[in-house]
């Protein structure tokens, strides 16, 4: 397990935990009374750590290397009843996205999401999340099929944002996002979004635009990350602790300004200590969610879909 900087509490006394169990097993010593103090300790030291995070210490949370991506959780949503689908029928299969039909509890969904890697080789082919144009593309592509099979679609976020490279521009990176944008405004089916990790600028919203619209607690989803907020601004990155507080990018934040519908609160110490507690909850919000949704008529969905986004902001025509 890897641990932050403010972690290095919880490490100390996970350590001090195992090594008390090894004692125990090799000595013959009974530690139980010991293990029960380590173990109430590191509880109460994890809750207060996390109780009072930063919005800058959320965003580390948000890109902690043990944290779940995307095919995480629809392999645990779906238990293996999930079919991946590739391309977008005009250049390629961009692996940044990952998309599919799956059952969870034995409704059928749309399942569509961006991954990062799980190790060096893996992060640069799936470009760190990064999509390329044929990754919306190949987004869009599979909601037009969820479409028109009648079957609610989920939407998975945790992108640094849409891929900077020339070869994206070139082939209508800014096109293909908004596309996507105008195009999920209009589906006939129940879309809803959850932020699991990073939800950074466009590259977010180009399979952001949903009915229900959620984030895990410690999330974020802004137009630009902290760091390069702070090299805008103040041309170094030393200041991105102070920008990510003046983004207001937390789930708290987001939910105060009404950008976004609900919270999925986390276990305590992070999804990354207790993935499967998350994938529970998550599961729990999806279902939720469908069910209400389904009550509604296509009509009902798109008009609820586009003034949710009308009333953000203020415009003149």
């Amino acid at each position: 397990m890897n641990y932050l900087d403010f972690e290095k509490p919880i490490q100390d006394l996970r350590e001090q935990y195992d090594k008390c169990v090894i004692l125990g097993r090799e000595s013959g010593v009974d530690t139980s009374k010991t293990l029960a103090q380590l173990q109430l300790k590191l509880e109460k030291t994890t809750a207060r750590i996390h109780k009072n995070l930063s919005p800058w210490q959320r965003v580390q949370l948000s890109r902690h290397p043990n944290r779940p991506y995307t095919l995480d959780y629809i392999q645990a949503l779906t238990r293996g009843h999930f079919i991946e689908l590739h391309g977008d029928r005009y250049a390629g299969d961009d692996k940044a996205v990952v998309g599919g039909f799956g059952k969870i509890d034995g409704e059928s969904f749309m399942l569509i999401g961006t991954q990062k890697g799980k190790n060096t080789k893996d992060r640069q082919y799936r470009r760190f999340g990064m999509p390329n144009p044929e990754g919306y593309r190949k987004a869009l592509r599979l909601m037009k099929l969820a479409e028109k099979f009648e079957k609610p679609i989920v939407t998975f976020i945790d992108t640094p944002g849409a891929y900077p490279g020339l070869e994206a521009e070139e082939r209508g990176q800014g096109e293909a996002i908004g596309r996507n944008i105008y195009e999920m405004m209009r589906l006939s089916v129940p879309v809803i979004v959850i932020v699991i990790g990073e939800g950074a600028s466009g590259g977010a919203l180009g399979i952001g635009v949903g009915n229900s619209v959620c984030m895990m607690e410690n999330t974020w989803y802004s137009v630009i990350s902290p760091e390069s907020c702070s090299t805008i601004l103040w041309r170094s990155w030393e200041y991105k602790e102070k920008a990510a507080a003046a983004l207001k990018l937390t789930a708290t934040d987001m939910l105060k300004q009404k950008l976004i519908d609900d919270i999925i609160k986390e276990p305590s110490g992070g999804v990354h200590f207790h993935p499967e507690e998350a994938y529970k909850k998550v599961k729990r919000y999806i279902l939720k969610a469908a069910k209400e949704l389904s009550r509604l008529t296509s009509e009902e969905l798109i008009i609820k879909r586009q003034d949710k986004y009308l009333a953000m902001g203020i415009f003149d025509d």
